[in-house]
């Protein structure tokens, strides 16, 4: 059963009942096959035959070990419902997943991977208007406060779900580093060269010490000690594994703004840390502020919709909005201010909300809430850093 009740929980139970297939997305150990485990309880109470495989278990590998005849005579009696973790081990899964939607069967499959490389390579052959994939993310402020855990453990640990089955706070660094070992030892040894792997984990710590900044490869590229192109590809790695996110510059082919730049952020709070080697309390931490910004693109990101889209903003002159929302194109700045206490708009937001008067508003993301500012008769909310998975311009 799952500790918290997830926000993708009821959607996926809906999708039980319709024919496509189901795909699970997202980095290792955010919940994905406690979510299937889940919808399995559900398929066993509405009298649903299932049957449950994990791809890392070379058990269950084995029972793709067979004729491909065979293999499908197995699955279309196994059961209504198939759930197959980490399926991008298989090399002819979307054949087989093709084969099975196909049929007059009607089999539903609930599949779960950790790798875009090696699932869009299977989307792309012959699933094409078959499949319905969800990303899964760590746990949201909303879904970790379900469990009363106080708010400034969520900014040091993050919210990786295996941590509230961790006791002390030993225990839980113990467990994000063993997560991102995982993820080094198994899919980052199968993606890239040996020699490179520890120079890859340089580039990981890199990025948590550089997060929210605009990154220059050529300088990762002088400090690690690897070329330009080498550096591209293990970002777009990063990208493709789900543990690192690309922001890109807004622009309105203005002269003086920044267009090809890019920002990264390590998909969870407690994973940056742990690579830093840095557990401290929020009171003694000299980035409260570049933790603060990631929290918040972190609760943006598992509500984008597909009219939406995030950026973030900054001229040649070192003015900048830490976030762009677009919603059908239409941008709303977000700046994030720990500290903020005062009547005075920064400088970035009234910029940009004179270059773009179509901008309806704009939002101060902050410890406390406060009153709103008005710029140009349009409204500056200003929200509490607790509530900022509660947007408006995300509704």
């Amino acid at each position: 059963m799952m500790d918290v009740k997830r926000m993708y929980a009821k959607n996926l139970e809906n999708e039980l009942d319709k024919p496509f297939i189901s795909i699970l997305v997202g980095p290792r150990q955010v919940g994905k096959s406690t979510l299937m485990q889940h919808l399995q309880v559900i398929c066993k109470k509405q009298k649903k035959k299932t049957l449950y495989l994990n791809l890392e278990d070379p058990r269950d590998l084995q029972f793709f070990n067979h004729p491909e005849e065979e293999i499908l005579e197995k699955l279309e009696t196994a059961g209504d419902v198939i759930f197959i973790d980490e399926f991008h081990y298989l090399k002819n899964a979307t054949k087989l997943f093709k084969i099975l939607y196909d049929s007059k069967k009607k089999i539903k499959i609930v599949a779960s991977g950790s790798s875009a490389i090696e699932i869009h390579k299977h989307l792309q052959e012959s699933l094409a208007g078959r499949y319905r994939k969800t990303q899964i993310f760590p746990l949201t402020l909303k879904e970790y406060f379900s469990k009363k855990n106080p708010f400034n453990h969520y900014l040091v640990f993050g919210g990786m779900p295996g941590l509230l089955h961790e006791d002390s706070d030993t225990e839980k660094m113990n467990l994000l580093n063993n997560i991102i070992q995982a993820y080094l030892l198994k899919d980052i040894k199968s993606l890239i060269k040996e020699e490179n792997v520890r120079a890859f984990n340089h580039l990981l710590q890199l990025l948590a010490q550089n997060q929210g900044s605009v990154v220059s490869v050529a300088n990762l590229a002088r400090e690690i000690g690897l070329s330009e192109p080498t550096i591209q590809t293990h970002l777009e790695i990063m990208s493709q594994t789900f543990v690192c996110y690309r922001l890109n510059s807004y622009a309105r082919n203005l002269a003086n703004e920044i267009k090809k730049s890019k920002k990264y952020y390590l998909f969870d709070l407690g994973i940056r840390h742990s690579l830093l080697a840095d557990f401290s309390e929020i009171s003694r931490r000299q980035d409260i502020g570049i933790i603060s910004e990631t929290l918040v693109l972190l609760a943006i990101l598992p509500q984008l919709k597909p009219n939406m889209d995030v950026k973030f903003w900054r001229t040649r002159q070192g003015e900048e909005v830490d976030f762009i929302l677009l919603k059908n194109r239409i941008p709303y700045p977000v700046e994030v201010k720990y500290n903020f206490t005062g009547t005075v708009i920064p400088t970035g937001l009234k910029i940009f909300l004179s270059r773009y008067p179509e901008a309806p508003g704009a939002q101060i993301i902050t410890t406390t809430a406060q009153n709103s500012l008005w710029f140009d008769g349009r409204e500056i909310k200003i929200t509490a850093l607790k509530e900022c998975d509660q947007l408006d311009y995300l509704e």
